[in-house]
């Protein structure tokens, strides 16, 4: 007879507390892509920031969002001016990408602080991150305020874009195949430090069943 393994599990209800050194939600839900959102108000000043809740939702058209805790500069232009581009960030970008997050007044162009160079795009007014090998062209289609599930709203603020434009260095296409790997994105792991690299180390295939 096989004696039962038995797993001791920490369990918690959030609204209560997690009773841990750091709020282990962020970590389990992750690594996650990174939101590096480039933006331009309505007053024509222009906004970089990250954001750690990111990802696409839909193919076809295809859809991306980013949520932001708390209403900042980035919604703001976002909703007066239905666009935003989404940048790509790499490992050789990271130091750029996390000085961009720094909170400073609406006025200071975080392109200038983190010392990156501003591309024109092609189908939207707000620029790219000429340093980032990916970026899309996005156009607002939904923007909202989160609520728990007793109803009362939350100061998070969910954008929904649709992607109107890509671009990709040609030298990411391996006989016109995206390479992940190539690209070295960072992804925003647990705790207050963690990031991830993805590399072609962490690599496997598997085909959907026929």
């Amino acid at each position: 007879m096989n004696e039962m393994t038995h797993t001791e599990m920490h369990f918690y209800e959030p609204r209560l507390g997690h009773g841990l050194p750091h709020d282990p939600f962020n970590a389990i839900v992750g690594p996650r892509p990174i939101g590096w959102i480039s933006s331009r108000g309505a007053d024509g000043g222009v906004n970089l920031a990250p954001y750690s809740f990111f990802n696409g939702f839909n193919y076809t058209p295809p859809i991306v969002g980013f949520a932001s805790i708390g209403y900042k500069d980035t919604v703001r232009n976002v909703q007066q001016t239905r666009e935003f581009v989404w940048n790509l960030a790499t490992r050789p970008l990271a130091e750029q990408m996390n000085a961009s997050c720094a909170a400073v007044p609406p006025e200071v162009n975080e392109f200038e602080l983190a010392g990156l160079t501003q591309a024109p795009s092609r189908l939207v007014a707000p620029p790219r991150v000429a340093e980032s090998p990916v970026a899309f062209e996005c156009r607002l289609t939904q923007s909202f305020q989160l609520q728990g599930a007793d109803g009362a709203p939350v100061d998070t603020w969910m954008v929904l874009g649709e992607v109107v434009a890509v671009h990709i260095d040609r030298a990411l296409l391996k006989d016109g195949v995206y390479d992940t790997a190539a690209a070295r994105p960072i992804l925003r792991g647990g705790g207050p430090a963690d990031y991830f690299e993805i590399g072609p180390e962490q690599r496997f295939r598997m085909w959907r069943p026929r």
